[in-house]
C-alpha cells in the first residue's frame, strides 16, 4: 500500500463554482434578484441573492435539498472568497418570505380547488431570461404549455388522475426556457381555471414586450375558452383536439385524403372548417389518420385507422407542416425531465404549497441561467455542449481541483489544471 500523507492546505475540488459564481455577479443577476425582491432584514445576514447563489451552488456540486449544502458542501463552498453560504433553515425560510396566500378556485362541478399565483417571481423569471439575452424584448417567440405532475407525499398533497399524491401545476416554455409556473392541487382537472392561469402567463410576457408567435398545447387545452384566450394573444395556435362521436361522423365523410410520411410512417390526413364551439371563428380542424394493427374495426369509425386532430387558426401551412410542427412539443417533456432530475422538483423541501411554488419558480429561474452560462463554456471546452445535462457539466466543467490565495492585496485562484478556463468568461 502507498504511503498516504495528509495536507493541510484548503483545496476544494468544485473550483469550477467560481467562475459560476463570477458569472453570476458579472451578468447582473444578483443586483436583479436584489432590486426586484428588495432587502431582508439586516438581522438575516443573508441578501436574497445570496441564497439563490447558494442553491445554484447546491445543485452545481451535486447535492439535491437544503440539507446537503449544510451537512456536505458549506465547507468546501466557504473557501470562495466573499461567498456567504447560509444554513439549510435560512435557505428554507427564504420560500416562506417570498411565498404568497393561495387562491381558492371553484370549479364548474362547484368542486373547490387551492391554486397558487405568485407573479412577482415569475416576472423575476423573464426579467432574467432579458438580462442574460436569452429573450429580447419586441420579439415573437413560440409558446408552449403544460400541466405536469410532481409527484410527492407532503400533508397538502392530492391524488391526480394518475393515482399518484402531489401537485399538478401549469407550466409555460420558451423553447428550452421556463417562463411561467402556476401551482394547483394534485387532484385539480386541467382545463379548470386554465384560461385565467393562460391569460396571467400572456399578460405577464406581453407586460415585458415578449410578444408569442405561436402556441401549442395538449388536448387538456381543448375548450372554448381556452382557445378565445389563446388566440387573443397568438398570432397561430396549434391544440390536439379531443374526438366525439359527432366529430367521427364528419371524419367518415371525407374524401380527399392525401398520404405523406412522417418520420418514416405513412398517414392519411385532411383539413376540414371547425365550428363546434366557435361559430363566429374561422378555424381549421386538420386530421391524421394511422392505420392500426388491431384485427377489430373501431367502435366508432368503422375503419382499420386512429384519428388525431389538431385545432388550428392556421390557414397556410400544409397538414404535413402542421402536424410536424404541433410534434415538436415533445421536445418540452425534457424540460420536465431536467427539472426533477437535475434541479430538484423531485425534493420538494416544504410541507405548504406556496412555499413549494416559490421553490419551483426559482429552480426554474436558475436552470434558465444555466441554460446562459452552459453556452457560454460550450464556445471554449469543445467536450461540453450547449444542451449538456447538468452531470456532464459538474464534471467537466465544476470538478477541478483548486484553491484560493490572498496575494498582492487580490485573491488568486489556483487551478490544478491545464483546460482553458481563464478563456470562457472575459
Amino acid at each position: 500500500m502507498a504511503k498516504i500523507e495528509k495536507i493541510s492546505k484548503n483545496i476544494t475540488s468544485f473550483a469550477g463554482v467560481f467562475f459560476v459564481n463570477d458569472e453570476f455577479s458579472r451578468s447582473g443577476l444578483g443586483k436583479l434578484i436584489d432590486n426586484q425582491l428588495g432587502i431582508r432584514s439586516s438581522s438575516c445576514g443573508y441578501t436574497y441573492s445570496n441564497l439563490f447563489r447558494n442553491f445554484f451552488n447546491l445543485f452545481l456540486s451535486g447535492g439535491e435539498c437544503a440539507e446537503d449544502i449544510q451537512q456536505y458542501f458549506r465547507s468546501t463552498l466557504e473557501q470562495i472568497p466573499n461567498n456567504k453560504v447560509a444554513s439549510a433553515d435560512t435557505l428554507l425560510r427564504c420560500f416562506n418570505e417570498l411565498a404568497t396566500e393561495n387562491t381558492t378556485i371553484v370549479s364548474t362541478s362547484k368542486k373547490e380547488y387551492q391554486f397558487n399565483i405568485n407573479e412577482t417571481l415569475n416576472d423575476l423569471n423573464i426579467k432574467s431570461l432579458l438580462l442574460t439575452k436569452q429573450l429580447q424584448k419586441g420579439k415573437y417567440y413560440d409558446f408552449d404549455y403544460d400541466n405536469q405532475i410532481i409527484e410527492h407525499e407532503k400533508y397538502d398533497a392530492k391524488k391526480t388522475y394518475k393515482k399518484n399524491t402531489g401537485y399538478f401545476p401549469g407550466v409555460g416554455t420558451i423553447a428550452d426556457k421556463i417562463v411561467y409556473i402556476e401551482n394547483r392541487d394534485g387532484n385539480a382537472n386541467v382545463k379548470t381555471a386554465q384560461a385565467e392561469t393562460l391569460e396571467r402567463s400572456y399578460k405577464l410576457l406581453n407586460d415585458n414586450e415578449i410578444y408569442v408567435n405561436c402556441s401549442r398545447m395538449d388536448a387538456g387545452s381543448y375548450s372554448k375558452e381556452i382557445v378565445e384566450v389563446v388566440d387573443k394573444y397568438s398570432n397561430f395556435f396549434y391544440i390536439r383536439a379531443n374526438k366525439c362521436e359527432t366529430l367521427t361522423e364528419e371524419i367518415r365523410q371525407i374524401t380527399d385524403w392525401k398520404i405523406v410520411e412522417i418520420n418514416y410512417t405513412e398517414y392519411q390526413v385532411a383539413s376540414i372548417p371547425f365550428t363546434r364551439f366557435l361559430t363566429d371563428r374561422n378555424y381549421r380542424l386538420v386530421i391524421m389518420g394511422e392505420k392500426t394493427n388491431d384485427s377489430q374495426l373501431e367502435i366508432f369509425e368503422g375503419e382499420k385507422f386512429n384519428y388525431r386532430c389538431i385545432l388550428t387558426n392556421d390557414h397556410q401551412a400544409t397538414e404535413k407542416e402542421i402536424i410536424e410542427y404541433y410534434n415538436q412539443r415533445g421536445s418540452s417533456e425534457k424540460i420536465f425531465d431536467i427539472q426533477n432530475n437535475d434541479f430538484g422538483w423531485k425534493h420538494l423541501p416544504s410541507s405548504n404549497m406556496n412555499a413549494n411554488t416559490v421553490y419551483l419558480i426559482i429552480t426554474a429561474m436558475l436552470k434558465n441561467f444555466y441554460n446562459y452560462l452552459v453556452r457560454k463554456v460550450s464556445k471554449v471546452f469543445t467536450d461540453i455542449l450547449p444542451t449538456s445535462r447538468l452531470k456532464r457539466f459538474i464534471f467537466r466543467f465544476i470538478e477541478v481541483s483548486g484553491r484560493y490565495v490572498y496575494r498582492g492585496r487580490q485573491w488568486i485562484l489556483q487551478l490544478y489544471t491545464n483546460r482553458p478556463y481563464e478563456m470562457v468568461f472575459r
